[in-house]
Formats: structure tokens, C-alpha cells, sequence
């Protein structure tokens, strides 16, 4: 009698499933990069404020979590939050992914992610119309897709070598982790119109209420504040200073090339982008005592307060 040889499952890269990734994110830079520059061409000609970034997380935090709840089946009504392109650009694209020029198809789609909504995105598309430059623009959102692809590139060839048995559990752990994502979206949005509901500002109060003594930085016998921005955050994110009184903020940076470098205070309408290395003056008019402003950076991500007392 023959011995049945045992089956082992192996896993092995597969140049097919990775080349039409790889062109996918190759198109997906290109046209981000173009993005940028236009973006930054036209923040040049208007201003957006902290406010009309808000609404937009709003709506794309809104966008996400009902794509999401499409994803997990909740409601059939979740079906009409999802992004796809017209009827006839869907066929045209199976049509040509059958056809010799299949390359197209990544390509096209990878060009096509602009238009999808993402609210991480759509914070460094508002960063690149602060910078008011076509170039600041394009190399904005051509380093966030550069640093984003190894991420995106991973996900991609892990779906779709886990094929059709592992789709359902795949979309599921999608939906959670969208879910996330939008509900940070959201907060972003609070951090940028000043709310004290964000999750920073509520956090930051609890900690006062359990640590009322806790170190912040007082303004000097001129009233003035040394904030310092880095790629991490601005620090320190607490600050006091007398009511009454113009406030001198000085925002230090060194070597920063993150989204702190995009300074809003929302209540006093104050945007500035920072140079990398250099210091900017802020002048804050007198506020009354018991006043609260805070800060944050143009993504909503690093927060802080000023004090007035």
C-alpha cells in the first residue's frame, strides 16, 4: 500500500499578485503629488479656515463610519456609503484588465484614490492649501503617500493572497479598524473649532482635576510664552498667562517637518505655517480672566491650552 503524501501549505511571494500593487501605488503617487501642487496653487488665491476644516472631517468621519456599518451589514441602507466609480468606467476597467494593457487598470485605479474620502488625507490635502505654494503642496502629500505605501502595500497583498475564504473575516477587522479611524477623524475635527469635548481637552481637564498642581509653563514678568514646537507635538501643551494683558507667544522650531509646523489658535482665527527651523511671534490681545484658548495643529492631532488667569 502507498504511503498518501502529506500536503503542506507554504507561503511564497508571487511577482503577479505584487507588480500590479507596485503600480498601483506608483500611479496613486503621481497623482497625489499633482494634488498637492494644485492644492497649494489654490490656497494661494483663499484662505481655509479652521472651521471649514472642521466641517469636513465632520462629513468625512461621518462618510467613514457609515462605510464601515456597510461593510459589517447593519442596515441596508449603509449600501450608499460606498465610493465606486460610474457604471461605465467600472466595465471599461474589467474590459481592459482582461486585455493585454491590464497594467492600465492599476494604474487607473491607483490615479482614482484622490477622489475616495479618507480623513487623514483629506487633513494633509488641507495642510497643503495652507501652504499657499504649488511646491510645499506636492512635496506634502508626496511624502505622506511615500510613507503610507509600505502600510498600504502590506494590507493589499495580505487580502489578496488570503483570497475569497478569508474575505468575510478580512472586511470585518477593515470595518473595526474604519471605525477608528473615524471616530479620530471626528476628534480632529473638535480639536480644530476649539471644543473642550475633543478627547485631549476632556482628558486634560480630568488630569487637572486629579493633579491641580501640575507643571505648565507661566508667562514671564513681560507676559510672554516660549512654546516649542517638534514633530511630536508643541510642548509644553500647557500654558499660563495674566488676563488683562497682550500676550507675546513665541513658537520655537527646529529641524520640524511635521503638521505642528500648521499652527491654529480656531478662537482667535491665528493660522501660521512655521518655517522648519526659526522662531514666530504670536500676539495674543488681552483676555479676560478664566479664559481657556487652545491650540492645535492643522490635523487636529497635538493640542494645548493657554490660560489666562
Amino acid at each position: 500500500m502507498q504511503k498518501k503524501k502529506a500536503h503542506t501549505v507554504s507561503f511564497s511571494p508571487r511577482p503577479a499578485l505584487a507588480l500590479p500593487i507596485l503600480a498601483f501605488l506608483l500611479a496613486k503617487l503621481v497623482a497625489y503629488t499633482l494634488m498637492g501642487a494644485l492644492l497649494g496653487v489654490l490656497g494661494s488665491l483663499f484662505e481655509l479656515t479652521p472651521a471649514m476644516r472642521a466641517v469636513l472631517l465632520f462629513g468625512v468621519g461621518f462618510f467613514m463610519l457609515g462605510n464601515a456599518l456597510r461593510m459589517l451589514n447593519v442596515h441596508p441602507i449603509f449600501r450608499y456609503f460606498s465610493f465606486e466609480p460610474p457604471q461605465a468606467v467600472r466595465r471599461w476597467l474589467r474590459r481592459t484588465s482582461r486585455e493585454d494593457h491590464h497594467w492600465f487598470t492599476p494604474l487607473m485605479l491607483g490615479a482614482l484614490t484622490v477622489f475616495i474620502p479618507c480623513g487623514v488625507t483629506q487633513t494633509m490635502m488641507a495642510l497643503a492649501v495652507g501652504t499657499g505654494s504649488a511646491a510645499q503642496g506636492a512635496a506634502i502629500l508626496f511624502a505622506f503617500t511615500l510613507g503610507t505605501s509600505p502600510v498600504f502595500f502590506g494590507l493589499a497583498y495580505l487580502a489578496t493572497s488570503l483570497g475569497s475564504r478569508l474575505e468575510k473575516h478580512f472586511n470585518r477587522v477593515a470595518a473595526v479598524l474604519l471605525i477608528i479611524l473615524a471616530v479620530v477623524t471626528v476628534n480632529s475635527g473638535l480639536n480644530l473649532i476649539g471644543s473642550p469635548l475633543s478627547a485631549e481637552n476632556l482628558s486634560r481637564n480630568a488630569l487637572k482635576s486629579f493633579q491641580p498642581d501640575a507643571p505648565n509653563q507661566v508667562a514671564d514678568a513681560s507676559n510672554t510664552l516660549t512654546l516649542q514646537v517638534r514633530d511630536d507635538g508643541y510642548f509644553p501643551a500647557e500654558l499660563t498667562a495674566r488676563a488683562g494683558e497682550p500676550v507675546t507667544l513665541q513658537l520655537v522650531t527646529e529641524n520640524t517637518f511635521s503638521c505642528s509646523r500648521a499652527f491654529l489658535i480656531p478662537a482667535l482665527k491665528v493660522q501660521r505655517l512655521l518655517p522648519a527651523t526659526g522662531t514666530e511671534i504670536v500676539e495674543i490681545p488681552p483676555q479676560k480672566a478664566g479664559t481657556t484658548l487652545h491650540f492645535t495643529c492643522s490635523m487636529g492631532m497635538f493640542t494645548g491650552t493657554i490660560t489666562f488667569n
